[in-house]
């Protein structure tokens, strides 16, 4: 199994920063994708950012040039740097592993941007 823990979430202002962070433990395969999905009340979780343990990224379009994922293998972890937030960009966070059996998920953490 692979456990997921977040951290970085919290409160910062509309223009803020905040760095998120995902360590992985478990059984960690050598081919795997990590990333971070976010859900806001009543929208469905969507695809922010993902890594894949050779470096590709990915992001959201309405992250795109703000948000960074960034990855080190070494200590199976992952983070996400978000600059310029948005009041759009409040939701719970969710650090994602997708292994070569399954997926794993973290418990969330919550981002808020106040206007």
């Amino acid at each position: 199994q692979v456990q997921l823990v977040e951290s970085g979430g919290g409160l910062v202002q509309a223009g803020g920063s905040l760095r998120l962070s995902c360590a992985a433990s478990g059984s960690i395969s050598s081919i795997n994708t990590m990333g971070w999905y976010r859900q806001s009340p009543g929208e469905q979780r969507e695809l922010v950012a993902t890594a894949t343990q050779g470096g590709s990224t990915s992001y959201a379009g309405s992250v795109k040039g703000r948000f960074t994922i960034s990855r080190d293998n070494a200590k199976n972890m992952v983070y996400l740097q978000m600059n310029s937030l948005k009041p759009e960009d409040t939701a719970v966070y969710y650090c994602n592993y997708r292994g070569v059996l399954r997926t794993y998920w973290g418990q969330g953490t919550q981002v808020t941007v106040s206007s």
